[in-house]
C-alpha cells in the first residue's frame, strides 16, 4: 500500500512540472498557480509474530536391570566309608566217628560170609551149605551161566521153591528141585557138563539136599 501511494505522488509532481515548462497553446504567459501536493506517507508496520514451538523431549530413562546370579556352590559330601567286618564263628562240629562195622566173618572152609546159608564160587565151580558160619555140606560141583547168560555175583535171598518146575522160557525144560534166589535164577538139578542160562546146576543128590535145607528168606552169596 505504501508503494502505490508513492508512485501516485510522483506522477502528480511530474504533471505540474510539465505544465510549467510548456505553458499553453495560446502562449499565455501567466504562470499557472502552483499546486502543492501533499503526499502523505503512511507507514504501516507489519508485526510478524513468529511462534516458536518448543518441544520438550522428556529424557529417556534407560533402566538397566542387573541380575546377579548367585554362584552355584556344589558341595560334595564324601560318603562315609563303612567297613563291615563279618566275623564268622565256626563252631566246630563234634567229630562223630561212626565205627565201621567189622567185615563179616568168613565162613570156615568157604569163600563167603559166615552169615550166609549157601555159598557159590563161580571161578571154582563149587558150592556149599553153611550154618552158623560153618560148612555143613560141600563143596559140591556146579555149572553156572554160559556167555551171554552169566550168573551175576552178589548177595540174595531165597524167594520161592518149586520141586517140579518147568521152564516156560526154554521150551518147558525140566528144573526139578528148584530153589529161586535171584528172579528166575535158581539152584536145580541139571547137567554138570553143559552150562546153563544163568541157573546153578547141581547133581540130583545135591539138588535134593539144597531143596530140603534152604528156606524162603535164607541168604545166598555168589562170589566171582
Amino acid at each position: 500500500m505504501q508503494v502505490k501511494r508513492l508512485v501516485l505522488g510522483t506522477a502528480v509532481v511530474a504533471a505540474g512540472a510539465l505544465l510549467a515548462a510548456c505553458g499553453t497553446s495560446e502562449g499565455a504567459t501567466a504562470q499557472a498557480p502552483a499546486t502543492t501536493t501533499t503526499v502523505t506517507s503512511t507507514t504501516t508496520s507489519t508485526t510478524t509474530t513468529t511462534q516458536t514451538t518448543t518441544t520438550t523431549v522428556e529424557p529417556t530413562t534407560t533402566t538397566t536391570t542387573t541380575t546377579t546370579v548367585a554362584p552355584t556352590t556344589t558341595t560334595t559330601k564324601p560318603k562315609p566309608t563303612t567297613t563291615t567286618t563279618k566275623t564268622t564263628t565256626t563252631t566246630p562240629k563234634p567229630t562223630t566217628t561212626t565205627p565201621k562195622p567189622p567185615p563179616p566173618a568168613k565162613a570156615e572152609g568157604a569163600p563167603c560170609a559166615a552169615t550166609v546159608r549157601a555159598c557159590i564160587d563161580l571161578s571154582a565151580n563149587q558150592s556149599w551149605l553153611l550154618e552158623n558160619g560153618k560148612v555143613v555140606y560141600g563143596p559140591v560141583p556146579i555149572t553156572s551161566g554160559r556167555p551171554g547168560h552169566r550168573t551175576p555175583p552178589g548177595t540174595f535171598k531165597v524167594g520161592w521153591k518149586d520141586i517140579d518146575h518147568k521152564s516156560s522160557e526154554f521150551n518147558n525144560a525140566p528144573m526139578p528141585y528148584s530153589v529161586f534166589f535171584n528172579g528166575g535164577i535158581a539152584f536145580h538139578q541139571g547137567s554138570l557138563k553143559v552150562q546153563s542160562h544163568g541157573c546153578i546146576h547141581l547133581s540130583a543128590a545135591a539138588a535134593k539136599m539144597y531143596f530140603n535145607s534152604l528156606k524162603v528168606g535164607d541168604t545166598v552169596q555168589v562170589v566171582p
